[in-house]
């Protein structure tokens, strides 16, 4: 379905356009998903050992913050394709 409608106003917006968005789309997609796991992943091991919790948040803060920057990195390389020609 997906496909069909990105085939379709390929022609009007030209495909590296459409391939630009999808893969910026693709990595903030991936950062919620990677951000969400780690999130949850912490909170079980905080339950699990109460006493390691500020090395637990200081884990979990500075993987988040990584796959972030990843994230952006993904997203800045989609604009940089649709902008710069």
């Amino acid at each position: 379905m997906l496909l069909s409608v990105l085939l379709e106003f390929a022609p009007n917006v030209g495909i590296g356009y459409g391939v630009a968005a999808l893969g910026a789309g693709l990595a903030a997609v991936g950062a919620g998903i990677g951000i969400g796991r780690i999130g949850g992943d912490a909170m079980q091991a905080m339950a699990r050992q109460p006493e390691a919790i500020n090395d637990l948040r200081a884990n979990m803060i500075l993987m988040a913050a990584l796959v972030e920057g990843a994230a952006f990195f993904a997203m800045v390389v989609g604009l940089l394709v649709i902008f710069v020609k």
